[in-house]
């Protein structure tokens, strides 16, 4: 069966997806996707049967990437534990007493599988579904208040430990996958967007932000990649930064579009729409186009 994924994340790649499958490599070796997140484009490779030489999954948030390693290892228990959850989906004082876990002591001392429970829990019943940590990394987000929120997908939990057992799965910084890429690899980079407004960006996932600084190194983690011999995608906000970073100017031999997309993070809901996001990739598109 398709695997889907098992986590709600802003800026996640849903929509995108035959966007990013027109723009696919026909044939490449492992699949590298060093901001992982909810991990939609990986699963859509999977279940169409792309991955065959496996790949390595990676993220700065470490907590993300335990969970991803429980539902791979023991998605039978992780179940059993979201369906105790489960009785208590819509309760307000259940959601508060849960998210306070990490503020008080023994925390990191619960079963992998008891984090792992908590996270998709409040994943799926916080405030819009948002991952959000303040400056201390304690998770913050609301209470979501939702009538019949998805806590146990057992089905689709099963999916998706299938399709991470050849996958490694890593913490760390995104520039790590220059130790370990090679020629013919695919990397795929979906990194916090840049933002179109001085007010308009959400880049807390890990109590850390991600400012130009930052965009500024990852275009330079895909620049040494692709005159390495990868195969290298990005996607992004479309600003002037993004155009000044990846323009074959800055890149050689690389191509940009624009493609629309509806953009759901902000508070103001009037804001709240379709804009222009940029797809980079270092490659010839034509063959690509030609077998989809």
């Amino acid at each position: 069966m398709p695997a889907r994924p098992f986590l709600k994340w802003a800026g996640g790649k849903g929509q995108l997806l035959t966007e990013l499958t027109r723009r696919t490599p026909p044939q490449f070796a492992r699949y590298h996707e060093p901001f992982v997140g909810g991990g939609a484009f990986f699963f859509s490779l999977w279940s169409s049967g792309r991955l065959a030489h496996g790949g390595v999954l990676s993220d700065y948030n470490r907590d993300l990437i335990a969970c991803y390693r429980t539902v791979r290892d023991h998605a039978h228990e992780l179940i059993a534990a979201l369906l105790e959850h489960k009785a208590h989906a819509n309760d307000r004082a259940y959601f508060y007493d849960v998210r306070a876990w990490d503020r008080q002591p023994g925390f990191e001392q619960r079963s992998q599988v008891a984090l792992a429970a908590r996270m998709i829990f409040l994943n799926r019943t916080c405030y819009n579904g948002l991952y959000r940590l303040n400056n201390k990394g304690k998770f913050n987000a609301p209470f979501g208040d939702y009538k019949k929120p998805l806590i146990v997908d057992a089905e689709n939990m099963h999916d998706v430990s299938r399709a991470l057992q050849d996958v490694e799965l890593k913490v760390g910084d995104f520039a790590d996958v220059l130790n370990y890429a090679e020629p013919g690899d695919f990397v795929y980079f979906d990194p916090p967007y840049a933002p179109l407004s001085p007010t308009a960006s959400f880049t807390h996932y890990t109590g850390h932000g991600f400012g130009e600084d930052q965009q500024r190194r990852l275009a330079e983690v895909f620049r040494e990649l692709a005159e390495r011999g990868c195969y290298v995608m990005l996607s992004n906000s479309y600003t002037e930064l993004t155009r000044e970073l990846y323009s074959p100017k800055a890149i050689s031999g690389l191509s940009t579009e624009t493609v629309r997309a509806s953009r759901k993070i902000n508070c103001d809901g009037a804001k709240r729409g379709f804009i222009d996001e940029v797809i980079a990739y270092s490659y010839d598109l034509g063959r690509a186009l030609a077998v989809v």
